[in-house]
């Protein structure tokens, strides 16, 4: 059984699409209401880390909900807050060791913008307003989320409610936005953070926020080297805070605890979310440098932000359920080990003419189609190449994730494989034969 709009009382996310049902979901498999299996080769929406029903987050949950589910974080704490806090300070960087939950990697984005704000103004500098990005780059939907992020084609809609806020150009080395080759370029793009910090003027800006694997806006681009140190040099200098969108990176998808960990640099605020709870209840998180509530602490005394679900016992429970699993198997290094095999397969598809690229590290990698490989092109908008290989590798028994308009808002083709942490070699290879049959129907007849 399918369904779609208007049938029924759900308002669907697309209203021209026909939903297939989903009833239940085991180790990296969905199935549907007729018994069909799909192969969750995203994680969803790059959610799911430690698979699908497991028994263990299950119980876990069931067992706090007769406990207590809800309680206010303005009255009260509780221990799955307590503790998760204390466990993740153990796998975080030794300097980022206080945790502030909410419920969505949206939520967790806003409450950063207002942070870096509030804690400017205790220090006495309430000029500092302005909050750097990338374009492509992608913070989140609600408006100040969406302010940050570098998706004209989503922008362009919601402009007239949008803050004006200044991007750069993301470092995206297959088109790279300065014109050169890594590593002759020394990761030269850097320096476009410098050049809009004096644009701007540096008693203005109070953040840089960047992705430090830019996901699926830019198909999970891996930065130079070189780059975010040369970031967190122009952020000491300036005195401007960096935060880590880890939302989509974060507990172990690119084979570290957090992507930022392959640069070997410290920022201010890390975002979590997605895979902070691998799925099972919506959860995200800032994790801060002492130094921030400290400073709030002797000024106002509180931070001036509320949400009715943050640190509330289900939502922390369903995250110290996930980090312990992903602990106990020790999930990520296997998403380092089965990324690297990953990647290496996923690079057999450079031998189609329609590949143009293929990107990423751990268990996140991203694929780039153009039309002509020689120059780059894309294919036109028009033909829905993203869209089509979505639809098909469904019709496959495969589930992907897909993004368009990276280039020029418009134009750009791009499909992120960031299966659950415990997929194995065999199941690699079915994921890989699935996408390389659905690529080849769609791409070879155009």
């Amino acid at each position: 059984m399918k369904f779609a709009f208007p049938d029924g009382k759900v308002f669907y996310r697309n209203l021209r699409k026909t939903y297939p049902q989903i009833v239940r979901g085991e180790g990296i498999y969905l199935y549907d209401i007729s018994g069909r299996r799909y192969l969750d080769g995203s994680g969803g929406a790059v959610v799911v880390n430690i698979g699908h029903g497991i028994e263990a987050i299950a119980d876990a949950l069931a067992q706090q909900a007769k406990r207590v589910a809800y309680v206010n974080g303005k009255q009260f704490t509780n221990e799955p807050v307590e503790t998760l806090s204390e466990e993740l300070a153990e796998v975080m960087p030794e300097s980022i060791n206080k945790f502030y939950y909410l419920t969505s990697g949206s939520e967790a984005t806003e409450a950063s913008i207002k942070l870096a704000r509030q804690y400017w103004v205790e220090r006495g500098e309430k000029h500092k307003t302005k909050i750097i990005s990338h374009n492509p780059g992608y913070h989140g939907n609600t408006l100040g989320a969406l302010s940050v992020s570098g998706r004209p084609e989503v922008k362009d809609l919601y402009g007239p409610l949008l803050l004006n806020l200044p991007l750069i150009p993301a470092p995206v080395c297959y088109r790279c936005p300065c014109d050169k080759t890594y590593p002759s370029c020394g990761a030269v793009c850097a320096e476009a953070l410098d050049a809009m910090i004096r644009q701007e003027g540096p008693e203005t800006v109070s953040a840089f926020i960047a992705e430090p694997i830019i996901g699926a806006s830019a198909g999970t681009a891996v930065p130079p080297p070189e780059y975010f140190k040369t970031i967190r040099e122009i952020c000491n200098h300036y005195r401007v805070l960096f935060i880590a969108d880890e939302i989509l990176t974060g507990m172990g998808r690119t084979g570290r605890w957090l992507a930022i960990e392959h640069y070997d640099i410290l920022p201010d605020i890390v975002l979590l979310g997605k895979g902070l709870a691998g799925g099972y209840l919506p959860l995200s998180a800032l994790a801060v440098r002492e130094e921030i509530p400290i400073t709030l602490e002797n000024t106002s005394g509180a931070f001036l932000h509320g949400q009715t679900f943050s640190h509330t016992p289900m939502i922390c429970t369903a995250g110290l359920a996930a980090l312990r699993y992903l602990k106990a198997h020790h999930l990520v290094e296997r998403s380092e080990s089965m990324g690297k095999l990953l990647l290496e397969r996923c690079r057999e598809l450079l031998e189609l003419d329609f590949v143009g690229d293929v990107r990423g590290k751990g268990l996140l990698v991203g694929i780039e189609f153009v039309s002509d490989r020689l120059s780059k092109k894309p294919f036109p908008r028009r033909a829905r190449v993203a869209e089509r290989i979505h639809h098909t590798a469904l019709q496959n028994g495969l589930v992907v994730w897909i993004h368009s308009g990276h280039i020029d808002g418009e134009s750009g083709d791009l499909v992120t494989i960031a299966p659950p942490f415990i997929i194995n070699e065999t199941q690699i290879d079915e994921l890989i034969d699935l996408f390389s049959n659905t690529c080849r129907a769609v791409c070879g007849s155009l």
